[in-house]
């Protein structure tokens, strides 16, 4: 490790300030001058003694802790661990300074600090990803404060470390379940769940008025001599296949945000919430190719590997081939399932191969296509244009989402499912959406 740098404290650099104050009196008298240079001398001698004096790189150890997985889109804590090795008596004053990966917002990586001579000490920053994908920490800069507060010496602590950077797996839970109900997250903490009205056998209970008469067991009600009515799930162990569209469509930014990063958020949140209701999932990742491919499974692990599949998912400038795509996944589909498709329905010439597809999976499985609502857009489209460029924005605009419309209603037409909403609550209306379809057994 090497012995560092020298840099200079603010008080050093106010003494050497104050020691113009001679020099701008040497036009009157030679002896200022000297004077001038005999204090510029001493200063700058006195902080070649206090570099010499301050500690090295190893009279502190020093450690990062952060998890080894990030969740994008929210504040990941970062902590730094500083600890003496040197046996000195007198605290130290240190400036620190990591070195977050590049690509990350970080608060607070540069700090002051504190490092008494007998007890370890810590710092707290945090960095928040806005995509997901691999990043790396680099190494901790540290500045040691020299005896006589004159000088630094900057070292550089090895310290790189990678990371990977996923969804944020924190709003995979049982939660979103809840936050189905309601586009938003603020009035979904007030609503609850609908009783599911699937066609699996649950169990009996006493009838209470309202129920409905073709749910009364006779034979059950007869045995035990009172009202009984049969209560009922969504089916389980159902199939529902994930397809993402990585194309250029999907490389588009909503909120600041890649449309594929929004996409991949619900297709966790999804597949976490059917895995947990007793489904199996797949997840397909495609362009112009196949990028991804994980057949229908169940369990915790494989909610696992589908997130470890999509973190990667970058959107590819080039055109999909949504023939390809349907083709690879049907091939090894033959139980009728539940098709969620995460693509973008603004381009018409787009639209028309998808329609051809997504048409011809009917009405052997159930397609659904979400899509996200560019607000941006939308607004575009309806408001009154001021100059002659904004006139020219909004025909294109209201062009665009005419298309949109024209496409939904061929979908819907056909019995497709079509969901459309904004970013804040694009993954509780995919939810809805599964949700429904398992409460009314569309299955």
């Amino acid at each position: 490790m090497s012995a560092g740098r020298p840099v200079p404290t603010g008080l050093a650099v106010a003494l050497l300030a104050a020691g113009l104050l001679p020099a701008a009196l040497a036009v009157a008298s030679p002896t200022f001058g000297w004077l001038a240079l005999a204090v510029d001398v001493a200063i700058l001698a006195l902080c070649a003694v206090d570099f010499l004096l301050a500690p090295r790189a190893e009279a502190v150890k020093v450690s990062r802790r952060v998890e080894p997985i990030l969740s994008s889109g929210t504040p990941n804590a970062v902590r730094l661990d500083f600890e003496r090795t040197d046996g000195a008596a007198a605290p130290l004053r240190l400036d620190v300074r990591d070195e977050p990966p590049v690509e990350l917002e970080s608060t607070g990586h540069r700090q002051a600090l504190t490092l008494p001579a007998d007890a370890p000490a810590s710092l707290t920053y945090l960095v928040t990803p806005p995509a997901r994908g691999d990043a790396r920490f680099g190494d901790v800069h540290l500045r040691l404060a020299g005896p006589l507060g004159l000088c630094w010496r900057q070292v550089r602590v090895p310290a790189a470390q990678a990371v990977k950077v996923y969804p944020d797996l924190t709003a995979l839970s049982r939660e979103a379940l809840t936050l189905a109900r309601t586009s938003d997250a603020a009035s979904a903490r007030t609503q609850r769940r609908r009783v599911a009205e699937g066609r699996e056998f649950e169990s009996l209970r006493e009838y209470r008025p309202g129920d409905d008469y073709r749910h009364i067991d006779w034979k059950a009600s007869a045995r035990h001599a009172s009202t009984l009515v049969r209560t009922w799930q969504p089916e389980r162990n159902q199939p529902v296949l994930l397809l993402l569209d990585c194309g250029r469509h999907m490389a588009g930014r909503v909120r600041g945000r890649r449309k594929l990063d929004h996409a991949v958020d619900a297709a966790l949140r999804l597949a976490r919430v059917s895995l947990d209701a007793g489904d199996v999932v797949g997840v397909l990742a495609f362009a112009s190719d196949v990028r991804a491919f994980l057949p229908p499974r169940k369990g915790r692990e494989h909610l696992r590997l589908i997130t470890e599949s999509l973190y990667r998912a970058e959107a590819a400038l080039e055109e999909s081939d949504y023939g390809r795509a349907f083709d690879f996944a049907f091939a090894r589909q033959t139980r009728r399932a539940l098709v969620v498709l995460f693509t973008d329905l603004v381009d018409p010439d787009a639209s028309a191969g998808l329609l051809t597809r997504t048409l011809a999976l009917r009405p052997r499985h159930l397609p659904v296509v979400a899509s996200l609502l560019d607000e941006d857009l939308e607004a575009a489209a309806t408001e009154v244009p001021r100059e002659a460029q904004d006139a020219y924005a909004r025909q294109a605009a209201a062009r665009l989402e005419a298309e949109y419309r024209r496409t939904a209603t061929t979908l819907r037409d056909a019995g497709a499912l079509v969901v459309r909403a904004p970013a804040r609550g694009f993954g509780a209306a995919a939810l809805n959406a599964y949700l429904d379809v398992k409460s009314r057994g569309l299955l």
